[in-house]
């Protein structure tokens, strides 16, 4: 069974590699401000956005314990330190994680 596992790790990261580096290989041609790019830019976001609905409407794990709303308020006072931190992800990452917490926690 540990070979199988190994087998799949490989097989996968080959993938995962492969991929990048045909993007690498690609991205030379590939002029920022096309309409074919900015459509790929577009779907990556609403793909985005449609997992985080996803997550905060049907959430799974941990998750499942927490209600709608403490997810909805620490949402919207994440993208609140989203917009105050200029537009750095890395705040508000740390703070949904935190204000998470306390929110389930304590109140």
């Amino acid at each position: 069974m540990s070979a199988n596992i190994v087998y799949a790790i490989l097989v996968t990261s080959f993938a995962t590699f492969l991929s990048r580096f045909l993007g690498v290989v690609s991205s030379q041609g590939i002029k920022e401000t096309s309409k074919l790019f900015r459509w790929f830019n577009c779907l990556a976001y609403a793909t985005l956005a449609a997992l985080i609905a996803r997550t905060i409407i049907f959430p799974a794990g941990v998750l499942v314990d927490s209600t709608y709303s403490s997810r909805l308020i620490v949402v919207l006072l994440s993208l609140l330190v989203f917009f105050i931190s200029n537009k750095n992800y890395i705040y508000p990452t740390i703070f949904s994680a935190i204000c998470m917490a306390i929110i389930n926690n304590y109140i």
